[in-house]
Formats: C-alpha cells, structure tokens, sequence
C-alpha cells in the first residue's frame, strides 16, 4: 500500500440503500399478526458503514435520504456511530426507503420494502463528488443500486474514481430479487431467483472490482451459471479479485487467485456455530468484520474469522446495524468465547456491547437535581394550591439549569414525571442536556417502585436517552434479607432497563442507616455488582476521605471498568460542606461530576411558593447557586 494510500481520511466509503427498518418485536408470528416494532437505520450500505465505524474503521455513506424525520434519523443515527455523513443528499422531494420484518421461525423472515420512488433509489452521477470519493481507500458498491439505470451510473462514476486514483473496488453482491423487479412486494425475504438479465448485466461489474463477497446464490447470479464451482470460475475469468463465498453456519471460504478443484481448498476462516434467531443483516455484519482486516492488511484467515464471528453476532439478534459488534466487542469474544449458543443471552458480552455503543460520550456530567416528590409535598404542607403549583417552580428550575448550562455538553437534570411533566417538556427542547427521572418510591426501605411494580410497560414509554435513576438506601451491615430484597428489587431494575435499551443510574445512600466507614461504599457496590447489576452511572454520597475513594475506585474499575462514573448527591448540605467534598472526589478516577438538588433550589422553592420573589427572581437565585456550585466542582479539580 502507498504511504498517500493509508494516509487518506477516510477508510471506505459506501454507496447505496439507506432505509429505516422497522422489526417485530413479537417473536414467531406473522407479520400480519405484529403489534409493536423496533426502529434502527438498515439498508446494506448503511449497515456496513455503521459495521466498520464500530470497528474502529473511518467510514462514510454516500445515499440520498428525505427530508423528514426519518430521514434526519438516518444521518444523526450515523453521526452518533461516527459515519461521516457529508456524501449523503437529502432529497426535497421524495421519502426515505422503510422496511418492515417478522421473525416467523428460524428459517422465515417475512419482509416488506417501502422503496416506491424513495430518496435513496434516486441517487445519481450529481451525487458523487469526485474530491470525496478520492479520500477514501476503498469504495463499496452493492448490487441493489446497479438495478436502476441512474443509480448504476452513479456507482460506476464513483468506481471510476477510485481507481483512476488508486483506490480499492469491493463489491457486495446483495442480491434482493424483488429489487431487480422479479417477485412480488410480498416475497422480499426471496434469496434468489435466476436472471440472465442480471446476470449479464452483474458481470459488468466484475472486472474491475479488487474483493467481491457473496452467499452461493448471489455468486450464483452473478455468474450466471447453475453450479457453483462453475460459477466462481466465471467470476475468476472476469476478474482477478479476491473472492469472498458466504456459506451461513458454515462459515466461508476466500478464494486468492485460482478456484481449486476442491472449494473447501480455499482459506477458511474460524467458524462460530450460534443459534440462528435473523439471518437479516448477517451478511452486512460479516462484511463489515471481513473488511476490518482486508483493509488493515491482515491475513485471509484473520479477516475470515473476524468476518464471522460478526455475522454470528447479528444472526443471534434481532435488527441489523445495532447488533453489530464494536472492535471491544469483537476482541471480548475472541477471547472468552461464549457458553451461549444464542449470544443475545450471554450477560458478560451484553455488557460489553451495551456499554460500548452509548447513544453518547458523557465525560462530565453537572446535573440539578430536582426529581424530589415528598420533600416538595412536606415544603407546602397540606397547602393545596401550593402543591399545585410544584410542576410551574420544576419548568423554573429548568430555566435556572438551562442558563448555566448555555447549550454546553456535561450538564443536565434529574426530573421526576409526578410533577415534572412540564420541565420534562422544557429539558427535551435543550440542546446536549442529560435527563434522568426516578422509579423509586420516596423513602422507601425495602425499596419499591412508584407507581407501579411493573417497570416493563411504565419504561417502554420513555424517551430513549432518559437515564433511569433509582434510589436505595443499601448499607452492607444490614441485614441479610433486607440486603436480598434491596438487591432484588435493583436487579428488576437493571434487567428492564436492558430490555427496553435504557441507561440506568444506581444512586446508593449508605450513611443514613449505619456508620460511613472507608469501605462502607466499596462493600456496598460490590454486593451489588456481585448480584450482576452494571449500571451505566453511580450516585454516591461525599466521602471527605480520599482512602474511601480508593477502595470506590478500585471496586468500579475491577467490577466494570466501561461504568460511566459516579456523580455526587448533595444532601441539603451547604455550600462549603459540598465543596470539601468535591475536594476529596476529584482524588477518585470513577467520579465525573455531581447532582445535586436542595443546595440550589430549596431556598428559592419556599419564597416563590409563599407568593415573596418573582418566577424571574427564582430563576435567578437558582441560576446563581447552581453556577456557583459548577465554579467549586471546576476548582476543585
């Protein structure tokens, strides 16, 4: 490889379908029979653009999308995943593509394309601009696009490009017959049905690619042959490419220069034999992992390997892009393995992908706390009109937050939804702003949940980015069956918020129901981690003693080094108080930032509800202390 080659920005750029794909979360029925579905970005392309990112590749998509909801999904899903988007066109005119999927057994994935003159459909050569395309290393065509006469010309000018500027060719088959006009909107889960139409016009393509990947039957058409051995030498006699057969549970087979008499002759790759739950989307993961390697200059074998262990991950669960493992991910299972055949069950490897594609990065994080429901009731005592008014001081509060904060990354707000509903409204139109809301009923030891013990059917409502945040007051010399509850209750909390794919903040107060001693904290989170309870975020009372914080640490980065961190909890104490205790904090690795409440807002919250300062005058006074508050944590550091 010439050193301008590796020097290019950009890895792979690839071109094609984006569509949003909608998947039945109802397991084993027809897709007439789904009731609820799970949204994620799809398409090939985009699929093997988000793969690649994950894997520590520089990608970028070139496609059209619309001008619509769906359509900025698209492009601030792949901002998030680190997909540069600046080769995607957003079409004024036309909607982007959607896809809708049941998983009816292990063998049948009924699918439905929406594509009637969508955006993505529509790409052409105006699209391609020549100076992107010259930064990348590679460029990924996909079969799909060559079926129409605009966006094959589009494809073949971005070829072009890249090899009269020394870029590489790869070619993914993808081979959709109800996209090429020949089965019903009905038979989208079709695999292959012959065409000597396509096929003729398929070998076009091949000459001038340098890695072609395909399953049997997309090979199959791309030769335009009915055995397979004669087909990979049709495909050897139009091009000197590396070839890629995909084979499923099988694993595959790279064919580097002439097809032997025996195909398993070829250089195989490790395989990984999983349970097959959606075979939809393995082939955009497989690619993704065999390109990590081809692109890095590793072996066959290694990009092979790679190549399937992320198609055993996306077989094993149920959408595409999202299952995908990142590079962490990847190297985790290599290394461990797995006891599941179905590795959406493995909790260890759930971790580690959960953990590792966070919505966002979260370095810092200064929240005010005002999710308090029984302190607000205690303040106005039975005072009717007063309790009333709590959900307009909460808007306030958010307003106070919001100055401070100025669009600024690091800062946000614990929110409760009895009476918070408002300032949940408010906080959702900020720009960067963190929001987590609580589940715990006030006060409550043992804990409980409020409202409702069934947190599955309260959180499927919630905002994805909401953190849930539950308190407990856990101390490690309680007793034993005390400590089991708590830990139970903890743990139904943790397995909700997995499911429904939301963040969880753990906030523990030890001190109020026995001695805080120097390990008083650490014991209490190793129980709990023992327990297989990882919450993304820790809330933990000041500890004034740097030794205490050590042991903290040091439970954290042993249990799970990918937490996010621990924030403080202020507990009404005052100013000086919190900053001693920020002093000491900032000794410990594990702690980002704070959230805390009545220090900023209590004050405020009684003269306003008692009629004696004005919204402008509370806001103010909220603003003040909570500013004063980000100077001490940003001084004490």
């Amino acid at each position: 490889m010439t050193t301008e080659l590796a020097n290019r920005p950009l890895d792979v750029i690839t071109i094609g379908r984006a569509s949003v794909d909608l998947y039945g979360q109802q397991i084993g029925t027809r897709l007439e029979d789904i009731a609820s579905f799970a949204k994620s970005v799809g398409g090939c392309p985009t699929n093997i653009a988000v793969g690649t990112a994950r894997l520590g590749l520089k990608s970028a998509l070139v496609t059209r999308v619309g001008n619509e909801q769906m359509g900025r999904f698209i492009r601030e899903q792949l901002e998030r995943e680190g997909v540069e988007t600046a080769g995607m066109v957003t079409d004024p005119e036309r909607l982007t593509a959607l896809v809708l999927l049941a998983v009816e057994n292990d063998k049948s994935f009924p699918l439905i394309f929406y594509r009637d003159n969508c955006a993505d459909a529509a790409l052409d050569e105006g699209d391609i601009d020549e100076n992107f395309i010259r930064s990348a290393r590679a460029v990924l065509v996909t079969g799909t696009h060559f079926s129409k006469p605009h966006s094959d010309r589009a494809q073949r000018k971005a070829m072009r490009i890249a090899r009269e500027n020394g870029g590489k060719i790869v070619f993914d088959i993808d081979y959709r017959p109800n996209l090429w006009g020949l089965a019903g909107h009905d038979a989208g889960d079709s695999r292959y049905i012959a065409s000597d139409k396509v096929s003729a016009h398929l070998k076009t393509v091949l000459p001038e690619c340098d890695l072609i990947v395909g399953t049997e039957e997309e090979v199959l058409i791309a030769a335009g042959a009915d055995d397979l051995h004669a087909a990979l030498r049709t495909i050897r006699s139009l091009s000197s490419a590396v070839i890629v057969l995909k084979r499923g549970p099988m694993g595959c087979i790279v064919y580097d220069g002439a097809i032997p008499d025996d195909l398993e002759d070829g250089i195989v790759g490790k395989g990984f034999p999983i349970e097959v739950y959606n075979v939809l989307g393995a082939g955009d993961a497989f690619m993704s992992g065999f390109l990590r390697g081809w692109l890095r200059g590793e072996s066959h074998a290694t990009s092979a390997t790679w190549a399937n262990a992320c198609g055993a991950f996306a077989v094993s669960r149920l959408l595409c892009a999202p299952e995908i493992p990142t590079w962490t991910e990847l190297q985790f299972f290599l290394e461990h393995g797995s006891k599941e055949r179905a590795l959406r069950k493995d909790e260890a490897i759930n971790h580690v992908h959960w953990a590792t594609t966070r919505r966002r990065p979260i370095p810092v994080l200064k929240a005010l706390a005002i999710d308090h429901r029984s302190q607000f009731e205690d303040m106005v005592g039975g005072d009717a009109q007063k309790l009333a008014r709590i959900p307009d001081f909460k808007v306030l509060a958010i307003k106070a937050a919001a100055q401070v904060a100025d669009g600024r990354e690091g800062f946000g707000t614990l929110l409760d939804d009895k009476y918070g509903r408002d300032a949940l409204y408010a906080a959702g139109a900020l720009k960067n702003f963190w929001v987590a809301k609580p589940i715990e009923l006030p006060g409550s030891r043992p804990l409980q949940f409020e409202f409702t013990q069934d947190l599955g059917s309260r959180l499927v409502e919630w905002p994805v980015d909401h953190c849930i945040k539950v308190l407990c007051f856990f101390h490690p010399d309680d007793p034993a069956a005390l400590r089991q509850e708590q830990i139970a209750k903890l743990r139904a909390a943790f397995d909700a918020a997995r499911k429904v794919g939301r963040e969880l903040l753990v906030e523990i107060i030890a001190g109020k129901n026995g001695p805080l001693e120097n390990d008083t904290v650490a014991r209490a989170l190793t129980e709990i981690y023992d327990a297989g309870i990882k919450p993304d975020w820790w809330k933990l009372e000041p500890q004034n003693n740097v030794a205490a914080w050590a042991q903290t640490d040091a439970v954290i980065e042993a249990r799970d080094p990918l937490c996010r961190g621990v924030v403080l909890l202020g507990l009404d104490a005052p100013l000086d108080q919190l900053e001693a205790g920020f002093k000491a904090a900032k000794s410990a690795r594990t702690v980002k930032g704070f959230a805390v409440g009545r220090t900023i807002f209590a004050d405020a919250a009684r003269a306003w509800l008692d009629g004696k300062i004005s919204d402008e005058e509370a806001v103010a006074d909220m603003a003040k202390r909570f500013g004063a508050l980000v100077e001490i944590w940003e001084r004490a550091g």
